[in-house]
């Protein structure tokens, strides 16, 4: 997979930007705070139709503008396609060679990226919501009926809580709240399913990879904390059954407080190095590690799953990391990954390392060819 060029209209502080991407790693250099993340974004969210640093999609419409647009002409393995994202007030359109697609789980997929920026620290030691974000984001883009699944789900949860909220205790009506209960569970079973299945996955990587890099020393263990037990077992049905069971147990709980204590929006994961919790016992190091393994993990989980790898962004991370850990990246990435690097100098990137690099540098949202 291969971005050749993209363009930006009033996206955040690039009012136009157009620019040939035909290197393997793209360097974009520059002081803080000119719009280098922002480009890294904005590939991001031709990717996932969303930001990684924000929720709302008005901040990522240029100032004094009606709507955002981000434009990327992309090479795949079974030929090129254009893909088109527009913000606006009426919300966001999304179109592929020209096509606009009546729903986003249908464009995302299209263009497949791994993401890593300091904050992802916060993956191994954040809290719960960042880990199931990850984990949906990573979900949705090699299977993109996940996010669909993940919506509905989103609706039921919501419209559950609000039952939960406004009847009283002697008002409930348990035919309503079964109905609610019913398609909560549905919904929660294919969600836990595709991500017990996708941590499987997950571990079999970075198990391997954060052996490489700690020169066998170590051994990460993912764990996969869900709401509800639900046991090993793989049937729907049997998980539905317990899942059932579950809420009946903590209904008086729920309706006292007024929100759905079991679900996917309550999972979370745990990472281990060799027995003991990263995050409580690991050092900054380990955390990094471990965080660094996950990311490249990804990169060869999405090619086993889709049969090519995706883009790799690296947003002012190289100088986060130590020789050792920058050079295990490096050759990670190098002729089969097409990367895109941002930093404040270039004298925190190893540049022998790197091969068919383009150097760009960023100033007040213009870019240049240095």
């Amino acid at each position: 997979m291969f971005l050749k060029h993209i363009e930006l209209g009033n996206y955040r502080n690039y009012k136009q930007l157009e620019l040939d991407t035909n290197h393997q790693v793209n360097l974009f250099v520059g002081p803080n705070a000119q719009g280098k993340t922002n480009l890294l974004e904005a590939i991001f969210a031709l990717a996932l139709t969303k930001s990684h640093r924000t929720s709302k999609d008005k901040e990522l419409i240029g100032w004094e503008a009606d709507s955002a647009r981000v434009q990327g002409e992309v090479e795949k393995k079974y030929g090129t396609a254009k893909l088109e994202l527009l913000y606006s007030s009426q919300g966001k359109k999304v179109k592929i060679n020209g096509l606009e697609q009546r729903k986003l789980s249908d464009f995302v997929g299209s263009l497949n990226v791994v993401m890593f920026a300091p904050e992802d620290l916060e993956i191994v030691k954040g809290t719960p919501g960042i880990r199931r974000r990850f984990l949906d984001m990573e979900i949705g883009q090699v299977q993109p009926g996940y996010l669909h699944t993940l919506q509905q789900f989103t609706k039921v949860l919501t419209q559950r809580n609000n039952y939960l909220k406004t009847a009283s205790p002697g008002g409930m009506q348990q035919a309503m709240l079964d109905v609610w209960n019913a398609q909560l569970a549905e919904y929660s079973v294919k969600i836990m399913k595709k991500r017990k299945q996708f941590i499987h996955k997950l571990q079999r990587f970075a198990e391997q990879i954060h052996s490489g890099i700690t020169a066998g020393g170590e051994r990460l263990e993912i764990e996969y904390r869900p709401s509800f037990g639900g046991g090993d077992s793989e049937d729907e049905t049997v998980l539905f059954e317990q899942f059932m069971i579950k809420l009946s147990q903590v209904k008086d709980q729920e309706i006292r407080r007024g929100m759905t204590l079991v679900g996917p929006h309550r999972d979370d994961l745990a990472f281990f190095i060799n027995g003991k919790e990263a995050s409580v016992y690991g050092s900054q190091g380990q955390q990094r590690t471990t965080a660094l393994s996950l990311k490249l993990a990804e990169i060869e989980l999405i090619n086993e799953e889709i049969g090519e790898y995706p883009l790799l962004l690296l947003d002012d991370v190289l100088s986060e990391l130590d020789q050792h850990r920058q050079t295990q990246l490096i050759e990670t990435f190098q002729s089969k990954v097409q990367t895109f690097i941002t930093t404040t100098g270039l004298e925190s990137v190893n540049i022998n390392k790197l091969q068919d690099a383009g150097i760009y540098e960023v100033r007040e949202g213009q870019v240049t060819r240095s």
